[in-house]
This record gives structure tokens, C-alpha cells and sequence, in this order.
């Protein structure tokens, strides 16, 4: 869950690579940790979205799916309860306290925001049927060595 914090929790697949069921699993996560499964990930996506809020020129609504909310309602509500403040007020009393903001374009190719093209259909070519440029392989194929 530290690790993809962004990506739709299986509880029942995180339960049964620890060798519980789901339900024992739940009762021994919060015995250890004091919260479930679900509210960690919650948190852990919150402590993310503080810190894109602080340091990316990205929209809320974009912050809320980069981090892994599938609504704006539940992201905000989840945000001001563990924040005491809305995103946007967050924002206002965070921002401009250290360095300029990244550029939303880089924050998102950095946090996985934008697919690549084999990701979206599995080939190079452009929409109109040409192709996009040499294969992957390809690249040095022009030079010598």
C-alpha cells in the first residue's frame, strides 16, 4: 500500500499474499497499524495530495486522480477531515513557502499522469496511420558502433 498508494486497493488479493483471510487480515492490519486497510490507504493518498497541493500547478480535480480517488466529493471530504482545511485553502496557505511550482505537464509524466503510446493501443502509429517514428529498438540505428 506504500508503494501503489494510487492504484485501486484488492484487499482480498493484499490478504492472501499475507496469508489471511480478509477478514483476519482487517483485525490484525488495525491492531498493528490503528486503522484499516482502506483508512491507511486514505491517508497515504491525503499525505501525497499535501504534497503535489504544495508543490505542483496541477488543478485539485487533477490532484484527486493522480492520487488515487475516483471522486472529487470523497477526495475533498477525506482531505479537509485529516487536514482541517479544504484542498484549495490548503493550497492557498501552503503554496509560495519555498520554490515555484512544477509545472503541471512535468508533475504529471513524472507521477505516470500521461500513458504512453503503448499503453493506450499498443503500437507507434500516429491517427492518421503513419508511423510515429522508428521503432523502440531503432533508435541508434544510423549511427556507427
Amino acid at each position: 500500500m506504500d508503494r501503489d498508494w494510487a492504484t485501486p486497493l484488492d484487499l482480498d488479493a493484499v490478504a492472501a499474499h499475507a496469508g489471511y483471510s480478509r477478514f483476519h487480515f482487517i483485525r490484525a492490519f488495525k491492531q498493528v497499524y490503528g486503522l484499516t486497510p482502506g483508512q491507511y490507504l486514505s491517508r497515504r493518498r491525503i499525505e501525497r495530495a499535501e504534497e503535489l497541493l504544495r508543490t505542483a500547478d496541477l488543478s485539485v480535480t487533477e490532484i484527486c486522480w493522480l492520487v488515487g480517488f475516483g471522486s472529487l466529493g470523497t477526495f475533498s471530504a477525506r482531505f479537509k477531515k485529516q487536514t482541517g482545511l479544504t484542498p484549495s485553502a490548503y493550497r492557498k496557505r501552503h503554496v509560495g513557502r519555498g520554490a515555484g511550482l512544477i509545472p503541471g505537464c512535468y508533475a504529471l509524466l513524472w507521477s505516470g499522469g500521461f500513458k504512453s503510446f503503448e499503453e493506450r493501443d499498443g503500437s507507434f502509429e500516429e491517427p492518421d496511420g503513419k508511423g510515429a517514428g522508428p521503432e523502440p529498438g531503432d533508435r541508434n540505428s544510423g549511427e556507427g558502433g
